[in-house]
């Protein structure tokens, strides 16, 4: 039997540091509202933005490759086409947990993602309701 949604949610916010692929310079981006949601539960989290040098006061980070840690757990906030990139990227990591934020993901990224053995979210829970985000 597969791990329930809530399961896969349990085992995603149990690990952790955290990247925000997608992380956006912008506050009324979800690409930022994810960063800071991390922010705000006082988690570590590194912000993946190839074309700021930082957000929110964190440095950032142009792919997961160039990270100085291992991240178990990324959000995902791409369009879904770069999103299966971003699947391959996250295995080649290391990376275990992918959460796929509302719009991001595709059936191909879900399915790669599923195919290289991570624990996928998608196709539904918002991190930000399941945290708990306020602006």
């Amino acid at each position: 039997m597969s791990p329930s949604v809530a399961d896969r949610i349990q085992s995603f916010l149990a690990s952790g540091p955290f990247a925000v692929v997608g992380a956006s310079t912008d506050r009324s981006k979800y690409g930022n509202k994810v960063l800071r949601c991390y922010q705000q539960h006082g988690r570590e989290v590194y912000p993946i933005n190839p074309k700021a040098p930082e957000v929110e006061g964190l440095k950032a980070y142009p792919a997961l490759a160039a990270l100085p840690v291992k991240v178990p757990a990324i959000s995902v906030i791409t369009p879904p086409v770069a999103t299966e990139q971003v699947v391959r990227e996250a295995a080649a990591a290391g990376v275990k947990h992918i959460w796929m934020q509302p719009g991001a993901e595709s059936p191909e990224a879900v399915k790669l993602a599923e195919d290289l053995g991570l624990n996928v979210i998608a196709g539904g829970p918002c991190l930000l309701v399941m945290m708990g985000y306020h602006e």
